[in-house]
């Protein structure tokens, strides 16, 4: 089958490989705490920014209770348009609508934008199959493509690769380069892409790009980038391919200006990305440039089976991917260890409800529970909520390792009678060398459950806040 073969049920032994690999280490190391800062100051210079994520949620939240309607109102709005939807129920049905337009156009190099959905079907490896060459023509994603990979992130898909390994990949699929060219830092390789990519775009035939919108009052899709590539591939081909999943539907103009106060703070720390981009249908008779056809793939692959259960949430996410920067396991082991196309806490819930929970069900376990991807989700997505749903079904299934099974049924055991309890506790503690004189003996015991974490904050702060005002 084409595309990527998730390797999600190996997510233990993907980490372990990730935390020894030296190159990885270093490129997390660099990019981390960057878009975390970048955010933090894009939301302090918003007011009214959580008032905001209030209205996007209650937005996408009217939008999955009337999907059909919206979508067919989109549909009725693209054809106007004369442009034209095609309906995929599965990654399968994507590939084939895909490759049919592509033969029919005559299509011999397809240019891409960034498209997780592309990803998600994988049309890359389908498309050359079959003798079209796709063309990725954003930065980080060509330097992937040129590297065999998949994204590491799903706004940064290259933030995993270091500037020597870029250099090496460059060096051996470009032929033309002088070996003397010195390509050791960002901007002369960003000038090599540049100039590598250029001639790329006048030769394909089709253009494929993903899309943050599909606005239902207009037909048109709405794609964020920082290079430009997206409008070149879009723009220069004869035919546009648009391919989006079904929940990326917003009912007006208005609504989707209330996703992009959003979506660019979350994802980047910017106010706006360089280019914000709405495409309707073909071009027109008066228009100088643009495709001579537009075609948009809507892609369900079990999307619509979310709806109605305690994963329909998920559905609401924008993919800014702030979840993934501010997560500590994600920034330990990088996007590749989660084994498929979506990677960080927003990954381990959606891949489960995309490709089953036998397969994606060790991702849920990848979590602290901090509570920070929830925290900084501009759609207010309770991820943690959901992972702990996945790890019940998991649980249900005996797809748990049995050790923890035996541990949590003993933990339960105990629980139930707190002299056992309190008994094993003294044991442990023993054990330790923790006496009723220890420093850490003070500290509150945890006395129930709460909305957002697992136990309540210790009484008088945290132990790092005492610990500060020289109570400890």
């Amino acid at each position: 089958m084409s595309g990527h073969v998730p390797t999600s049920s190996a997510f233990k032994s993907n980490s372990q490989e990730a935390l020894v690999n030296r190159n990885l280490q270093a490129a997390l190391r660099g990019s981390r705490g960057n878009f975390i800062a970048k955010r933090a100051a894009a939301r302090a210079n918003v007011p009214e920014f959580d008032d905001i994520r209030d209205q996007a949620r209650d937005m996408k939240n009217h939008v999955l209770a009337n999907l059909d309607l919206y979508l067919e109102a989109y549909e009725k709005k693209v054809t106007e348009a004369g442009g034209h939807v095609h309906w995929a129920e599965t990654a399968e049905d994507a590939r084939r609508i895909v490759l049919d337009i592509c033969r029919k156009s005559n299509a011999k190099t397809v240019n891409k934008g960034k498209t997780m959905i592309s990803e998600e079907c994988g049309i890359n490896d389908h498309l050359a199959e079959h003798g079209i060459k796709p063309v990725e023509t954003d930065l980080g994603e060509y330097i992937i493509q040129l590297r065999g990979e998949i994204p590491s992130h799903i706004i940064a898909p290259a933030v995993h690769v270091t500037v020597p390994e870029i250099e090496e990949a460059f060096r051996k699929h470009h032929a033309h380069l002088p070996p003397d060219r010195d390509l050791s830092e960002l901007a002369s390789l960003q000038a090599e892409a540049r100039a590598e990519l250029r001639a790329k775009y006048f030769e394909a035939e089709v253009g494929i790009t993903g899309a943050n919108m599909l606005i239902a009052e207009t037909g048109q899709s709405v794609i964020v980038t920082n290079e430009g590539n997206g409008d070149l591939s879009q723009s220069l081909p004869k035919v546009h391919i648009v391919m989006a999943s079904l929940e990326k539907i917003v009912p007006t103009l208005e609504d989707s200006a209330t996703l992009l106060r959003l979506l660019a703070r979350s994802a980047t720390g910017q106010e706006m990305s360089v280019y914000t981009t709405f495409s309707s249908g073909p071009k027109r008779s008066e228009d100088p440039d643009g495709p001579e056809e537009y075609h948009v793939v809507l892609l369900d692959n079990g999307r619509s089976n979310m709806i109605g259960t305690e994963f329909e949430e998920m559905l609401r996410c924008i993919r800014c991917g702030a979840c993934m920067n501010h997560c500590p396991v994600y920034q330990s082991v990088g996007g590749h260890a989660y084994g498929w196309v979506y990677p960080g806490p927003m990954g381990a819930v959606l891949t489960p409800s995309l490709i089953g929970v036998e397969e994606g069900g060790q991702l849920p376990n990848a979590s602290t529970f901090c509570g920070r991807c929830e925290a900084v989700c501009p759609m207010r997505i309770p991820l943690p909520k959901m992972m702990r749903s996945w790890r019940e079904r998991e649980f249900e299934k005996n797809l748990t390792p049995s050790a923890t099974r035996y541990g949590l049924g003993v933990w339960a055991w105990a629980a139930q009678r707190p002299w056992a309890y309190r008994l094993a506790a003294r044991i442990a503690n023993r054990s330790l060398g923790i006496t009723g004189k220890s420093k850490f003996s003070k500290l509150p015991l945890a006395g129930g459950w709460t909305k957002f974490r697992d136990f309540p904050a210790p009484q008088g702060g945290t132990f790092m806040d005492q610990w500060k005002a020289g109570k400890r």
